[in-house]
């Protein structure tokens, strides 16, 4: 059995939603207990880790990141026919829409999330209701519906949030018509309502139903000697039961993202709050505890979805669309009197920190964008809304500051300017050195040396600035070190499982210190674990790779492999790396086993490949588009996006003998050595 097992041995897996399993009772849709299918194929070929995406309701949102909850389970994933009150009887009704469910949906390349949700979701309502008495009496003292309900509380506000939401017509929350602002005491009360308890009940059976589904799937992997590792998203979607039951732990006035890089010039605005972490201590982080229990029921490791956010988190007002006006939080403010004290007058300060906008500027932005389809009146009509209803005059000057009431690209849209100029105050808003998130304190915007305010400094006065803003760095990232150890400290010290962490960005010095301290496995991506500093940005070798840490060629926001070597990897530089210049400039199972070979051979302890990678080492499962077989392309909103079904049946690939000892020859790869110097 798994449960004797050192964590500490070397192991390949594979990464799966759950979602794009074809077991052999499909439904257009893979379910929890296909995982005991998969794990058999898993254990033929060798591999001996299974990952899996989250499993967490997120409604009908497809994303698995945008869950509805931290710790109600999917009902997408359920197999109805494995349902206790449908074995014991279903009406013809029903089975008649399974077998319409199976022959609609099962052949479908990708699945359609929307429509086999809802269809699954009148079929339970139509089992529940059949069943309502005897369900009724299993949630009555003693029963044990009533004992599941006991041992998982947070049932309770989750049934009562579900029911709101259906009867809102699947709002958000912030936008229903009552119970908007709630406590513990009211959803208590409105559980304990013997008037609802059957729309309660529904859900509280729905989620009995699948843990006992997926427990019994994670037991017949563990079973099987295979390591089952999940997946726990660090935010919360805003709307959320959670944020709405649970408030006092979050700020939801700040959105979490990502800063800008070079694939997101203007950052990422996830949506999502940020923790309130004082709020969290003050119960002793009773809620994420909760969520590790939870998660312990099916899971031996599990991976933290973007860990840096413990450390710290990039966060923007809700006033604006994208991130490059956010900011680090925790992190040592640059303050009004920082700046005194360099010589910056009240005057240069509001230079720095308010965008300046020439009146000139604003006559070329629409001219230039606009002034070959229309003429000088309309380009001065559209110049003088501008003027009008977004900026104020500094006196006599021909230069312009935004409105007070302007606070974020949000209000300049809600303006109805035309495009070119929508996008011109978008660029200067950003355009300044400091953002000022709090009366006298500022943090430096990320473009800030790309400013107008930031090229008119003098030689001297940049130096003296670059100076105190690399002291500010400098001593936030301590502060990142003790609250990311402090914060991750309590997930290690509160679950059994093996923490592994999603490491990927602009990562701190101080992060790598925190997870090898704390025994966190971390992220290597071979495409991105590069020396980026240096001429040619090499690839580190795979003999230097940690220990302490998860290699993989793909992710499932990356392209696939193949997908990469024929569309995107500068191949000669990949080739000469890995020691085959001669590497075939098409993708084939010849070319996915040295590639995926040489990534096996890493000294990381885990090697992990999403299953359409593996799939790769047989000519059988190769799709005529290698986009087609992505899970999600990160900024896109669609769907394509994780909807990703296996190629064939479990059964049938799992009889491709081909593919099975290919893996299994995968599994063998020993660890690069060092060159002897």
């Amino acid at each position: 059995m798994l449960k004797n097992r050192q964590y500490s041995e070397r192991l390949t897996g594979a990464v799966v939603p759950v979602g794009a399993l074809r077991g052999g009772n499909g439904m257009g849709v893979g379910e929890y207990l296909d995982l005991e299918e998969f794990a058999d194929l898993c254990k033929k070929a060798g591999l001996a880790l299974i990952q899996l995406l989250p499993v967490n309701d997120t409604g009908y949102e497809s994303s698995p990141y945008s869950s509805l909850t931290a710790f109600a389970l999917h009902p997408l994933y359920i197999r109805i026919e494995e349902i206790e009150e449908y074995k014991q009887s279903a009406s013809h009704t029903v089975q008649q829409k399974i077998a319409e469910l199976r022959s609609a949906f099962e052949k479908e390349i990708r699945y359609p999330y929307y429509r086999i949700l809802r269809a699954k979701m009148e079929i339970l309502r139509e089992i529940y209701t059949e069943h309502y008495e005897s369900i009724e009496k299993k949630a009555r003292p003693g029963g044990v519906l009533a004992l599941w309900i006991e041992e998982n509380p947070w049932i309770k506000e989750y049934a009562v949030f579900r029911r709101f939401k259906e009867a809102n017509g699947e709002k958000k929350w912030q936008e229903w018509s009552n119970h908007v602002q709630i406590g513990a005491a009211d959803i208590e009360a409105i559980w304990a309502d013997g008037k609802l308890r059957r729309e309660h009940l529904f859900w509280a059976w729905l989620q009995e139903t699948l843990d006992a589904q997926f427990s019994r799937a994670a037991r017949a992997v563990a079973a099987m000697g295979i390591l089952l590792m999940g997946d726990l998203p660090i935010l919360m979607n805003e709307d959320s039961c959670d944020v709405w039951a649970h408030p006092e732990i979050f700020h939801k006035e700040l959105s979490a993202g990502a800063p800008p890089d070079m694939y997101s010039p203007e950052g990422q605005n996830w949506g999502f709050p940020i923790y309130d972490w004082r709020a969290q201590a003050e119960d002793n982080y009773a809620w994420w505890k909760a969520r590790l229990k939870a998660a312990e029921k099916y899971y031996q490791a599990y991976r933290i979805d973007h860990v840096l956010g413990f450390f710290r988190i990039w966060a923007s007002a809700r006033s604006d669309y994208s991130s490059a006006l956010g900011r680090f939080i925790p992190y040592t403010p640059v303050t009004t009197e920082d700046l005194a004290n360099l010589g910056f007058d009240e005057g240069r300060i509001r230079w720095m920190t308010m965008p300046h906008i020439p009146t000139g500027e604003v006559w070329d932005a629409v001219r230039d964008n606009w002034g070959n389809l229309y003429g000088e009146e309309e380009i001065a009509a559209a110049v003088e809304k501008v003027f009008v209803s977004a900026l104020d005059r500094i006196g006599n000057e021909e230069l312009w500051l935004f409105r007070e009431k302007i606070q974020g690209e949000k209000d300049i849209d809600a303006l109805g300017l035309h495009p070119s100029a929508r996008s011109f105050l978008f660029n200067a808003w950003h355009n300044r050195i400091f953002l000022e998130y709090e009366k006298d304190r500022y943090f430096p915007v990320w473009y800030y040396r790309y400013s107008r305010a930031y090229a008119s400094l003098e030689e001297g006065e940049r130096s003296r600035l670059e100076t105190l803003l690399e002291k500010r760095r400098a001593e936030s990232e301590k502060i990142w070190e003790d609250h990311g150890q402090k914060l991750l400290a309590v997930l290690t010290a509160n679950s059994s499982m093996l923490p592994c962490a999603e490491d990927l960005g602009a990562v701190p010095a101080c992060v790598p210190r925190v997870l090898e301290k704390l025994s966190i496995l971390g992220l290597r991506v071979v495409r991105w674990f590069r020396k980026w500093d240096e001429e040619g940005q090499p690839y580190i070798h795979f003999e230097d790779y940690p220990e302490l840490s998860i290699c993989t060629p793909a992710v499932h926001d990356s392209s696939t492999v193949r997908e990469w070597w024929e569309q995107e990897a500068d191949q000669e530089a990949f080739a000469g790396f890995i020691g085959f210049p001669s590497l075939p400039r098409v993708y084939n199972p010849g070319t996915a086993k040295i590639i995926l070979h040489k990534t096996a051979s890493a000294c990381s302890r885990f090697r992990v490949f999403q299953i359409q990678d593996l799939l790769h080492l047989s000519p059988k499962w190769y799709a005529a588009d290698p986009a087609s077989e992505r899970i999600n392309v990160p900024g896109t909103y669609n769907e394509f996006n994780w909807t990703y079904r296996l190629p064939a049946p479990i059964g049938d690939i799992s009889g491709d003998d081909d593919f099975i000892k290919a893996v299994e020859e995968l599994c063998t790869v020993k660890p690069a050595q060092k060159k002897k110097s």
